[in-house]
């Protein structure tokens, strides 16, 4: 099949290929076998495609072709491709023999690919006992086996298609994953929203400290790419505590084709492994991320202690460690020197980090004294997977222009969906339209001054800022008394009506019956049948 094939054609043929699992595997366990498997196949079918074009180019001299190979993004090992392991499907010891493969595939890539697929093991009991787990992954095989699955470049073209129909993959999942999707996913649009937000330019270094899936550093990769027809002059950066989510990551990255990247796993709060030479947390042009939500043991009981000096501000509350990850993000955004503007940063939160006080209160009182924060972005509710609550953007740079704090109420701004609220394209470009802008538009955004938020105790609750109060109607008592009025003299006149055809029945006004109209036409009579 060398026909070339569309971005809808592939996705649906990856969601197809769950269906080995549903029903037997629960969605979070057999979303990290489907995702590497593609990651696999793709592999193995650029590899041969290369491989195909130059025995074609310059017939069967296997010495030369190898040494052509060696110019691939990759290499993949004899034995350790797709097809080797389609052959002998039928054969015990599916699990066992993927094991093999990737454990070569990441030993013969040990830069690009280093531990990618440590956390993963098709030999795992989680498939069930030798017999169904063979039988699964027999049936895993020949479903990416299937004619609509060539991933070869000579029938999909661009390499994004297969990144893209990656991010479908895991969109998908994060949609059936309850409470956990919310680790290593956010919604495409929201993702898009922050990267027109901070803007990234050619040279940038970008860093994610809560990366999850990659999806949002690649969204502010496009951004630049996008603007400078394919270009590649910048970094992305980013750290993820979970090891198969960080997995998840670095095989997105190579599947959109971008290697400029250094992605470590750890636990950002209390051991970041992004440092410059010196030792101390390295800075970045552009900060993002979607942390999660109020973290419970965040790591507090050593924040007093930190080398890094992060906590100078306060130290979070025990229980939620959204400003522990605001402050680390602080911490890593490039300071202005000359005549470079310094870092900008964009995280979502939970509208607690508005309003909660105590240390928090504190907290964000110091972070809007020193200038830092540039805007406030209210969104709408069931926006993210996992969770229903609404959610803000909070916007941050280290050099403004003003002292004053933008607030966007765009919580009423919304695409609505049966379980899932999304943002259209209109909803983002007024977003970002009114950011640019920086005014003020009646029930939707206000420019606030320091005095106005010092006078709101530093409460950055949006309700306070953007009125969106709708004032009711005025009714005109005069019209409704008209109205009632002719409602009376139509009803009186209906009953009059009625009064009439009852009285042809033999029926008075009551509806009793009368003497002379004895009984209704069809009622039994003394003698009659019954």
């Amino acid at each position: 099949m060398n026909n070339p094939v569309n971005q809808d054609q592939i996705n649906k043929a990856v969601w197809n290929a769950c269906d080995t699992f549903r029903g037997t595997v629960d969605p979070s366990i057999y979303k990290d076998y489907v995702l590497t498997m593609l990651f696999v196949k793709y592999l193995s079918d650029v590899w041969q495609d290369h491989y195909d074009t130059y025995v074609a180019e310059h017939g069967d001299t296997p010495a030369l072709i190898e040494e052509l190979m060696k110019n691939e993004r990759f290499v993949l090992p004899k034995h350790a491709g797709f097809n080797a392991l389609y052959e002998q499907r039928h054969e015990p010891g599916n699990g066992e023999r993927i094991d093999k493969a990737l454990h070569a595939i990441e030993e013969a890539n040990i830069v690009k690919l280093a531990d990618v697929f440590q956390d993963i093991s098709f030999n795992s009991n989680k498939l069930g006992d030798e017999k169904q787990k063979n039988d699964i992954l027999r049936h895993l095989l020949e479903d990416f086996a299937k004619p609509e699955l060539n991933l070869r470049p000579s029938r999909i073209g661009k390499l994004d298609v297969i990144g893209n129909a990656y991010e479908y993959l895991i969109k998908h999942f994060a949609a059936t994953s309850g409470k956990k999707a919310g680790e290593f996913y956010t919604p495409p649009e929201v993702s898009e929203l922050m990267a027109e937000i901070v803007d990234p330019k050619e040279g940038d270094e970008i860093c994610d400290p809560a990366c999850g899936s990659a999806s949002l550093l690649l969204k502010c990769a496009n951004q630049i790419r996008k603007g400078k027809s394919g270009s590649k002059n910048f970094a992305l950066f980013g750290q993820e505590a979970i090891g198969s989510t960080w997995a998840l990551a670095k095989m997105n990255m190579f599947l959109h084709g971008i290697d400029n990247h250094k992605l470590e796993w750890g636990d950002t709060i209390r051991n970041p492994k992004l440092l410059d030479k010196n030792g101390g947390l390295k800075h970045f042009d552009i900060v993002v991320a979607n942390p999660p939500f109020s973290l419970d043991k965040w790591g507090h009981e050593s924040a007093d202690a930190d080398p890094y000096a992060r906590f100078r501000r306060g130290i979070p509350p025990k229980t939620k460690g959204d400003y522990a990850f605001i402050l680390h993000m602080i911490e890593t955004m490039k300071p202005a020197a000359g005549n470079k503007k310094g870092g900008r940063m964009a995280v979502v939160v939970p509208h607690g980090v508005l309003f909660r006080g105590s240390s928090e209160g504190k907290i964000r009182q110091k972070l809007i004294e020193e200038n830092l924060l540039d805007a406030v972005i209210g969104l709408p509710e069931k926006l993210f997977y996992g969770t229903g609550i609404p959610a803000a953007i909070l916007v941050f740079r280290k050099s403004k222009t003003d002292n004053k704090v933008l607030f966007i109420d765009a919580s009423r701004d919304f695409k609505a969906g049966k379980n899932q609220n999304q943002l259209s394209d209109d909803n983002i470009a007024k977003v970002i339209d009114t950011y640019k802008q920086r005014d003020t538009r009646d029930k939707y955004s206000y420019l606030a001054t320091l005095e106005d938020i010092q006078e709101n105790d530093f409460n950055l609750n949006i309700p306070r800022y953007v009125d969106t109060f709708e004032e009711e109607e005025e009714i005109d008592l005069m019209a409704v008394q008209a109205e009632r009025k002719e409602i009376e003299a139509e009803l009186a006149k209906l009953n009059k009506q009625m009064d009439g055809y009852l009285k042809e029945l033999g029926y008075d006004a009551q509806g009793s019956a009368s003497a002379a109209g004895g009984r209704m036409p069809g009622a039994a009579g003394a003698g009659g049948d019954k």
